[in-house]
């Protein structure tokens, strides 16, 4: 085992920031892997990549004020996650907070993410949806569709240092970060990274305002406008519903600044799911047929199936049964014909899993009607329940909720039980306000079968669940 050698000895640290007795050399912050990491937040990378310039152990448990013991154990893999960790490690090693997507103080947080919440509170729901549909024809269409298009959507954030002049690399990092913290948001919640998202997009929107080749300068648009997404989806995810309206709002103006149709399409989908969340079937479903025009122009085959998909959902829950139908039998035909290696990035989550999930999902929500429809239900959530992989908790805490509706409503209590105790026990490890209202129908199917004690255990449990 090699010596970890104290301060300041040791060949590999000649070109330390001597002055300020930083052992980390000068420029490690600004190496392409460095960054990489730094972007990623990877602070075991980080660790391992100081390592390698000659800065021991000791002298990174000292700057970042961890034990040795802790130092060791995140170089062999152990991830750091909570917020105020991360800034502790960053400032004390003399990382440009940026770097990490820390570039922020509360008050540009509550600018960036959380002021629309209190600006809109009393404007009635209908009125915002209304006029976030007026935006987005706007965007789309280039004319006022839904009627005129209103009013500003956030308040410009603080001001956080940006380079004067940005590259491909800055660029880069923002898209890494973003991809990051969207895998933590799908395993374990939008509660869980939200605030990690608002620290990264608080410094990337300060890019825009930073010079950059036209290139650069449209891959930027689009990164941002992704950020934009991925913090309106954790802000929906949390019950955040102003903040979720005002950053797909942005979103939409960056993709299409950018010229992305692909992403113009992924934000209406997004922000139609957030309408279904709400029962406004009717507004999701515009939204939606909106999304369908950007994925057409797109030429995706693939972004054309996940909005039939849901806009077959909507129409499920509007009670128009043949429209539902008919257009899931469209998004099985386009994703057939979809080429998935090619598919960009935002949609390629949408797998043959996802195909039998909102086969699922919609026949559950025709089956609270017509309980006919569980016969369809059942095997397609099955399916999909099935091949969920650990880091889709949430989708998979969704799916088991709705099969378990589906066995209450076609009698078989013990099964329905059985898969309901799963779905709270997979749900318990998600960070998410979205899971407990998407199990609710299930509570409402446990409660009606209150005479069978098994029934009532399960309603007992979810309340639990709840008030946890």
């Amino acid at each position: 085992m090699a010596m970890d050698a104290s301060a300041g000895s040791g060949s590999g640290v000649s070109t330390a920031d001597t002055r300020s007795g930083n052992p980390v050399p000068a420029d490690a912050w600004e190496q392409p892997e460095m960054r990489e990491a730094l972007a990623a937040r990877e602070v075991s990378a980080v660790y391992r990549l100081l390592r390698k310039h000659g800065v021991s152990q000791r002298q990174i448990a000292a700057m970042t004020g961890q034990s040795q013991s802790e130092v060791s154990e995140i170089l062999k893999g152990r991830q750091v996650m909570a917020y105020d960790v991360l800034t502790r490690i960053a400032d004390g090693l003399g990382v440009p907070r940026g770097y990490m997507g820390l570039a922020y103080d509360e008050t540009t947080a509550i600018r960036v993410v959380g002021a629309s919440d209190g600006r809109q509170a009393e404007e009635d729901e209908s009125v915002k949806r209304r006029r976030f549909l007026a935006h987005a024809a706007q965007v789309t269409m280039g004319a006022a569709v839904f009627g005129p298009e209103s009013g500003t959507w956030s308040e410009a954030p603080a001001r956080t240092p940006a380079p004067g002049r940005i590259g491909t690399t800055d660029v880069r990092q923002v898209e890494a970060a973003t991809r990051a913290l969207r895998a933590l948001d799908y395993q374990y919640g939008g509660g869980f990274c939200r605030d990690a998202v608002v620290a990264q997009l608080s410094w990337g929107q300060q890019m825009l305002d930073s010079s950059a080749a036209e290139q650069v300068k449209q891959r930027l648009f689009t990164a941002i406008a992704d950020l934009h997404s991925l913090a309106g989806w954790t802000s929906f995810d949390t019950g955040l519903m102003d903040s979720a309206r005002g950053h797909f709002a942005q979103a939409l103006d960056l993709a299409k600044q950018g010229g992305d149709h692909h992403l113009v399409a992924n934000v209406l989908y997004r922000m139609g799911r957030v309408y279904l969340h709400q029962d406004a079937a009717n507004d999701a479903l515009k939204l939606f047929q909106l999304g369908q025009i950007a994925a057409q122009e797109s030429g995706s085959e693939l972004a054309v199936a996940v909005l039939c998909a849901n806009e077959a959902w909507a129409y499920a829950m509007m009670g128009n049964e043949e429209q539902s139908v008919k257009l899931l039998g469209r998004c099985k035909d386009e994703f057939a014909r979809a080429d998935l290696a090619t598919a960009e990035s935002w949609v390629k989550f949408f797998n043959e899993t996802d195909v039998y999930a909102m086969t699922g999902t919609v026949h559950t929500v025709l089956a609270m009607k017509n309980p006919e429809h569980t016969k369809y239900a059942i095997p397609a959530l099955s399916r999909a329940v099935d091949t969920y992989t650990d880091d889709m908790a949430r989708s998979k805490a969704f799916m088991l909720s709705a099969l378990a509706t589906n066995h209450l409503l076609e009698g078989d209590i013990d099964h329905g039980v059985k898969i309901g105790g799963k779905a709270i026990e997979c749900a318990e490890s998600i960070k998410s306000a979205r899971v407990k209202d998407r199990m609710r129908p299930l509570l409402a199917e446990a409660e009606r079968r209150r005479n069978n004690p098994d029934a009532r255990d399960l309603a007992d449990r979810l309340k639990i669940f709840y008030a946890a």
